[in-house]
């Protein structure tokens, strides 16, 4: 029977020691210049080099793919050269780690821009909420409609950076297409109202993500190349009528194109209805972040052992125990999350959380 500490293979050239991925996590902390990691996520990433595969917080892309106060980029000379001293951590330590290329798309505000440029969507339609800034909560404003001539030039942005993750060190590039950013906004019919071959039907709506992940995997290769869906996720305004039509129809597209992985985040009740049926769409490597109620550990392990999941992803629990794969072959204990540090701050609930003992307590 495979068991999540059984090693598998990603995808061709690419052995993964095991089954247990670190789920990307935005902890806003680019603190060096031109939005650059530092030392210290340097170290943040190294200290989790056990997991199978890490996929790090959303990085934008570009400019206005900036959805949050000190997120890091990979559009720059710049910032390939900081991630260097990321990725180098991590290999040294025995680990693998893909970028998570994230288009927040109308989830952002002007003040994150240097000179003042407006977010971007798929259609002009206002997300319902705040975003906190540096100069307190600002409300989501009404981003600008991507022309049609111009969303070739975002799909180009994707893999641009794509390749500067390669120069970086990145074993891969992982497409963020959930959670409510840019490209699930194109997926979405209360956030895309186009009427044009970017919209109206489901071929029209998922045009973007599937060009984004040929562009991608065209500049870097398939088998460096990942998508992360969240089919029915409301996160960000987004409410999606029909994603059982909209996600098969997504992954009959993606299928041909022989990419690494499919990683499907359960942030619904029927989530994992659509989670089996595009398990049984896609031939290749399939990740899970199941739907729990509390961060999920060791009793998620039997989805493996069931066939439902090739590998899991674990978020909030891996945050706060940088030893995760060997916690949750001991079923514990685990370290608890702190939500204060989750967001910015210095390295209390970064850097800080302390590994187990060879005895199993924790030092």
């Amino acid at each position: 029977m495979t068991s999540a500490f059984d090693p598998i293979e990603l995808s061709a050239g690419q052995r993964l020691a095991n089954r247990v991925a670190m789920a990307p996590m935005t902890r806003s902390r680019a603190f060096g210049p031109g939005l650059t990691p530092t030392e210290s996520v340097v170290e943040y990433y190294a200290q989790r080099a056990g997991a199978g595969l890490i996929i790090t917080e959303g990085i934008q892309p570009s400019v206005t793919g900036q959805g949050y106060p000190d997120t890091p980029g990979l559009h720059s000379e710049e910032q390939v050269a900081a991630w260097r001293a990321v990725t180098d951590a991590v290999h040294a330590a025995g680990g693998k780690i893909f970028a998570q290329l994230m288009h927040s798309g109308r989830i952002g505000h002007p003040v994150l821009f240097p000179d003042g440029r407006s977010s971007v969507a798929p259609s002009a339609v206002a997300a319902a909420g705040q975003l906190f800034t540096h100069e307190g909560p600002k409300d989501f404003p009404v981003p600008r409609e991507l022309t049609a001539e111009e969303i070739p030039g975002v799909v180009e942005e994707f893999a641009h950076s794509a390749r500067n993750a390669v120069a970086a060190g990145f074993d891969g590039v992982e497409v963020h297409g959930a959670n409510g950013y840019l490209v699930q906004q194109f997926l979405a019919s209360n956030t895309n109202l186009r009427t044009d071959e970017w919209g109206g039907s489901v071929a029209g709506r998922v045009r973007f993500a599937v060009e984004v992940v040929k562009a991608v995997a065209a500049a870097i290769g398939p088998d460096r190349t990942g998508i992360r869906i969240s089919p029915a996720n409301t996160y960000n305004d987004i409410a999606e009528t029909d994603p059982h039509e909209v996600y098969p129809a997504l992954v009959a597209e993606l299928e041909p194109l022989g990419i690494a992985y499919l990683h499907i985040s359960e942030n619904h009740p029927d989530s994992r209805e659509v989670t089996i049926a595009l398990r049984e769409r896609f031939s290749g490597t399939v990740i899970l972040n199941p739907l729990s109620e509390t961060p999920t550990d060791h009793t998620a392990l039997p989805l493996i052992e069931d066939g439902i999941a090739d590998i899991l992803s674990f978020g909030g629990l891996f945050l706060a125990n940088p030893d995760l794969p060997e916690r949750l072959r001991t079923a514990g204990p685990y370290n608890t999350p702190d939500p204060a540090s989750f967001f910015g701050g210095g390295d209390k609930g970064y850097t800080d959380y302390p590994a187990l003992s060879p005895a199993g307590a924790v030092s």
